[in-house]
């Protein structure tokens, strides 16, 4: 494939844009090249400027879970706007949308919306310390939860009891406060809480990690996190960003039987436009400003377009009875086609799912965390990502992101994409 006007795109980006990107990880600086740019999208498909044709499998980082240019979604979105794109001022529709959610999913009564993913995680954090009266956190070392400074912290050996920043920019003080824990390592959990004893407000994580690429949680891991949380006074708190309405209506909470303090979204709550939310019980989230002490706003939160586009995404997964079964079932498909075609090669790789969440890992240790992600071949992930790219299939362009999967996906493209696997990895 040709892409001679992305990369006139992108030098020309470059000199008025850092990194001639706004977001790090669609420079291709984990794989190598010039980023694509894509000028439309539809179903499963992108288009780019130089109009080659790709499946998608990234689909926005997770929120075209009914793929591109959704009928029902760009409808609301056009009626939307013919009234005006925002007021400042109470919507209707804002009250609509998180009556629905609040229906969908299991242990929440209220829920406010915000414009991000960090923003929902942000809040929520300032909200567990503000009701809990506590100001450390723990996170798992490969969960990510947007940039703001609490989350943007590295392991260290002296991690169980002082914190180091990752990133310039991050003060040591707020290291302090986040301690890392190892994912699906309950004993260590265990360990963090009992040297902080009393000091923990609230323990966040992905229930299902997107940021290692696709990582479960193992051993009744989460249900054992719930234990712990209850027995030391500390809110659990479920980063859905990627997961919420994606892997069932009530996302993680549904699919493990496991009830959050706290719950994150993002994405699909969005239906496209950018919009986070965090919910909770309302003996919690009644600590919120206007009527409680912790303070959060946003002018531009609730906005009406994205209000639109939501509204219409949830009631669409909330009326079709059969899309997770869908959605399951063709990533089940494309992991066992996949998997043929790996072993028949006999390329060493470990693949990971959930629901419509899949990764592809160039190892053949089990994937559990960051660190036995970071066993994978990462010469053979550029070389699968730039070969599956020639092919006309568009995975995320890192081995430590998750594949999303889309119910516009035919059984025709995951034929194409297998097809396309072996082709590709015959040559690694």
């Amino acid at each position: 494939m040709l892409h001679q006007r992305s990369s006139a795109l992108f030098a020309e980006a470059e000199t008025v844009i850092p990194g001639g990107v706004n977001s790090p990880v669609r420079a291709f600086k984990a794989v190598g090249g010039t980023p694509v740019f894509i000028k439309k999208a539809k179903g499963a498909y992108l288009i780019d400027e130089d109009n080659n044709q790709y499946i998608d499998y990234i689909n926005s980082w997770g929120p075209m879970i009914l793929g591109h240019a959704y009928k029902p979604v760009v409808d609301a979105i056009i009626e939307k706007t013919k009234l005006g794109t925002s007021f400042g001022t109470p919507t209707e529709i804002e009250t609509k949308i998180a009556q629905l959610a609040v229906s969908m999913v299991p242990n929440i009564d209220k829920i406010r919306f915000v414009n991000s993913g960090t923003e929902a995680c942000m809040s929520a954090v300032r909200l567990a310390r503000g009701y809990t009266g506590k100001d450390k956190i723990i996170k798992f070392a490969g969960c990510y939860h947007g940039h703001s400074d609490s989350f943007l912290i590295q392991a260290g050996s002296g991690a169980v009891t002082f914190g180091s920043p990752n990133s310039p920019g991050v003060t040591k003080g707020t290291a302090q406060d986040t301690l890392l824990a190892r994912y699906n390592d309950i004993s260590n959990v265990q360990d963090l809480i009992e040297a902080n004893k009393g000091e923990i407000a609230c323990i966040i994580l992905e229930p299902v990690a997107g940021n290692m690429g696709c990582i479960p949680p193992k051993d009744d891991f989460l249900q054992k996190l719930r234990i712990l949380c209850d027995a030391n006074d500390i809110l659990l708190v479920f980063d859905e960003v990627m997961t919420g309405f994606r892997l069932a209506k009530g996302g993680a909470q549904e699919l493990y039987g496991v009830e959050a303090d706290l719950v994150c979204f993002g994405k699909v709550i969005g239906g496209g436009l950018p919009v986070g939310a965090f919910a909770g019980r309302a003996e919690i989230m009644n600590h919120l400003a206007p009527l409680g002490p912790v303070y959060q706003a946003g002018t531009l939160s609730g906005n009406p377009l994205a209000m639109a586009a939501g509204l219409a995404m949830l009631t669409e997964l909330n009326e079709d009875k059969d899309i997770y079964k869908r959605l399951a079932e063709k990533t089940a498909y494309l992991h066992k086609g996949m998997s043929e075609v790996l072993e028949k090669l006999k390329i060493e790789h470990t693949i990971n799912r959930v629901g419509s969440m899949i990764s592809v890992h160039f190892s053949e240790t089990a994937v559990k965390d960051i660190e036995t992600a970071a066993t994978g071949n990462n010469d053979s992930f550029k070389a699968f990502f730039h070969g599956m790219l020639d092919e006309g299939v568009y995975i995320a362009p890192s081995a430590f992101e998750t594949w999303f999967i889309s119910d516009a996906l035919s059984y025709e493209d995951l034929d194409k994409t297998i097809a396309a696997c072996y082709k590709v990895c015959s040559l690694l």
